[in-house]
């Protein structure tokens, strides 16, 4: 299950929504980024990791939606980081007393009863402005933006010239804004924060969907900004993810249609029966 896209780095792809969890080799051990989505996928990839020879010695979560802070018993109990604001997020989520069943009432029902909540958001927060994660491998630059998700991350293993993304520069979703007061501005700020370390990446790993390589790279940030652009200025959208989505991913339009949806809300004037009565749009990936 494991394909390698980098020297000592490869790639764990979920099933359901082509999650990419990321192995990333150290000294002593690994770092996994991302782990999801299943039960049996993460009971694989910790057998493929035992094979290996290989425990892990950290881990990451990009960002709080429900697919990146999973984990499972058998990968062991190395320290889960992620940004102070991810973890503060996750801290908020499980002080509800009943947050395992607003989770589960959220998860796509095909894996709902395979998903393993007992770890769920164990989320170590690294101290604001963290530009390092700490562990005992190749160094990898934290890169926090405000884009898509409270405390969202992207990891740059410089010396492998590999970007992992999180949530951003998919080629099976459209951009996922999140619910802030400009979430325009702030994914264009995300975008351009990306692009800035554009040039000291061959590899990218998007959370959702395939690897880009080399030029591809900053296709996929030019796709990813006109997208969001086309939101701001209200235009008809021409994103192939929304136009002639993948083969079985159909219904990722959908996303888009409930964020054109959302905006429109917003631009109402306040207080409007619409808006007094609209409940706010959900990501399938929150």
């Amino acid at each position: 299950m494991l394909k390698q896209v980098a020297e000592g780095v490869l790639v764990h792809q979920s099933e359901l929504l082509e999650n990419n969890t990321v192995v990333v080799h150290g000294r002593d051990g690994v770092l996994l980024v991302d782990v999801g989505i299943t039960g049996a996928e993460m009971t694989c990839l910790a057998s493929d990791l035992r094979e290996l020879g290989r425990p892990v010695v950290a881990g990451f979560s990009t960002h709080p939606d429900w697919d990146h802070v999973l984990w499972h018993a058998e990968l062991g109990e190395a320290p889960r980081y992620g940004t102070a604001r991810c973890a503060a997020f996750m801290q908020d989520v499980l002080s509800n007393a009943d947050w395992k069943a607003g989770v589960a009432e959220g998860l796509p029902p095909e894996i709902a009863e395979d998903t393993p909540l007992a770890l769920y958001g164990l989320i170590t927060g690294l101290p604001a402005e963290t530009a390092l994660l700490p562990w005992d491998g190749p160094k990898v630059r934290i890169i926090e933006h405000t884009a898509h998700a409270p405390g969202h991350a992207a990891l740059l293993i410089e010396e492998r010239r590999v970007l992992i993304a999180g949530d951003m520069l998919s080629d099976v979703f459209v951009p996922m804004l999140d619910d802030t007061d400009d979430p325009i501005e702030d994914y264009l700020v995300g975008l351009g924060v990306l692009e800035g370390v554009a040039d000291d990446v061959d590899v990218l790993i998007p959370g959702h969907g395939s690897v880009a390589r080399d030029q591809e790279v900053r296709a996929r940030i030019k796709l990813d900004r006109a997208y969001v652009e086309d939101l701001r200025d209200a235009r008809v959208s021409s994103d192939p993810r929304v136009v002639s989505p993948k083969p079985g991913w159909e219904w990722a339009s959908g996303i888009h249609e409930g964020q054109v949806r959302s905006l429109a809300r917003a631009g109402e004037p306040e207080g409007t029966p619409d808006q007094r009565s609209a409940s706010a749009t959900g990501r399938p990936c929150q």
